[in-house]
């Protein structure tokens, strides 16, 4: 061996040893930054609304049982409680709740030096950015572990609460694809192909106690506050889920978002310029396992919680979308997919999303999941007339820069990422 190779070779294991160590400290400090300091806060009432009352009032049609078609006014509705659950498309909702958020100029309960409220531990008031009892907030939407009673405390006492769930099965591979390297009990499964063999045999992989264990088992049900891991003939599951079901005055469904939007609108008599989007944070077809007949029926069985509440809750969407007419609903959505369109067709440079390594500006590049970067994002079209600039932007606007923009402090967020950039070298 020439003293060159010696030397590369040394300089190969000595940035082996840096990025271990770097990334041991850094998911440590992510992990448990800000200790939990439960402050024996007073019980202060919270106003209604602390909004700005919108300016106009427009006609939202009604249709009732007998179809004839009547007219009433309403103004939109402000004071929103989102739940964002894990991989569940929340992050493009969160897109559309800054926007109108901005429109009205409402207040956010945000943390502070994190894009999450110290998640995976119960949200506590004491975690909002410069919380003091009384003060008046419209919308939380950042990740948080749900806990009703903190909530209550926070936000007005007429907030609507919508949440979003996912297949479960299709849930599970993109969080163990996401999620996996943060989950020591996963290095242990051999092969290329971990997901596969961690569904043969999970409780051969599985530890209910090991580090980030819940991501890979009932991630709903856990993001909702209870037990993951409990038997789903145990009855705290139907206590769960009914908790779950009288609380969220809207439960949408990612496999059918735009569906899930009109419902939104009508529930919140918002707008349909309120819900333009672009998809976010959409991963690569390359690095999506696809899941066999096989395969899907084990993730199931093995998040068999998060399949019972899903089943429950489409149940009660698919009810909505009667009440709401389906033609009705089939010519709204319509609607929205031609006004998305078009504003695909101003803003997006070549009209679709991009890999890593083709977005241009570093503001649009999207957060990666540790090890690799699978993340697609956009790139703003070039010329973009001046009176749709600022819209497209916006729109395109992954989460992180959109809350920097919106004055929150993500110091520890962003020193993670500069260490999870560096891995990516």
């Amino acid at each position: 061996m020439t003293g060159i190779q010696r030397r590369q070779r040394r300089s190969m294991c000595k940035g082996l040893v840096l990025g271990t160590v770097l990334t041991s400290c850094m998911i440590l400090v992510y992990c448990l930054s800000s200790p939990q300091i439960h402050f024996d806060f007073p019980d202060v009432p919270v106003p209604y609304s602390c909004a700005h009352l919108p300016s106009q009032l427009h006609p939202k049609p009604i249709t009732n049982i007998s179809q004839n078609n009547t007219s009433q006014m309403c103004a939109p509705k402000v004071d929103v409680m989102f739940m964002k659950t894990h991989k569940t498309a929340s992050s493009t909702f969160l897109n559309i709740l800054f926007r109108f958020g901005e429109k009205h100029q409402l207040k956010f309960a945000f943390p502070d030096s994190r894009n999450d409220f110290l998640y995976p531990a119960l949200f506590q008031r004491s975690q909002v950015k410069d919380y003091r009892p009384g003060m008046c907030f419209n919308i939380i939407c950042n990740h948080l572990r749900f806990n009703a009673p903190e909530i209550d405390k926070l936000l007005p006492m007429d907030t609507a609460y919508i949440t979003i769930l996912r297949d479960p099965a299709e849930l599970f591979e993109s969080s163990f694809h996401y999620f996996g390297r943060l989950v020591p009990f996963t290095w242990k499964i051999p092969g290329d192909d971990k997901l596969s063999e961690f569904l043969l045999d999970p409780h051969k992989y599985f530890d209910p106690e090991g580090f980030n264990s819940f991501y890979l088992k009932n991630l709903l049900f856990f993001d909702f506050g209870h037990d993951n891991t409990l038997e789903l003939d145990d009855p705290r599951v139907e206590e769960g889920i009914k908790s779950i079901t009288d609380r969220f005055q809207l439960v949408m469904l990612v496999e059918h978002f735009e569906e899930s939007l009109i419902l939104l609108k009508e529930a919140l008599c918002w707008e349909m310029d309120d819900l333009l989007f672009f998809k976010l944070n959409a991963r690569k077809g390359s690095t999506v396992s696809k899941l066999t007949p096989e395969l899907r029926a084990r993730a199931l069985e093995w998040n068999a919680i998060d399949w019972k509440l899903y089943q429950h809750c489409n149940q009660t969407f698919w009810k909505k979308v009667d009440a709401y007419g389906r033609q009705r609903m089939a010519e709204d959505v319509a609607e929205l997919r031609r006004r998305n369109e078009q504003m695909a067709s101003i803003c997006i440079e070549g009209g679709r999303a991009v890999e890593p390594g083709s977005i241009q500006e570093t503001d649009m590049q999207p957060w990666q999941p540790l090890g690799e970067k699978s993340i697609m994002g956009y790139n703003l079209k070039k010329n973009v007339d001046q009176a749709n600039e600022k819209l497209c932007r916006k729109m395109l606007m992954p989460e992180i820069q959109y809350l920097t923009e919106l004055g929150v402090n993500l110091w520890i967020t962003k020193l993670w990422g500069h260490v999870r950039d560096i891995i990516h070298l």
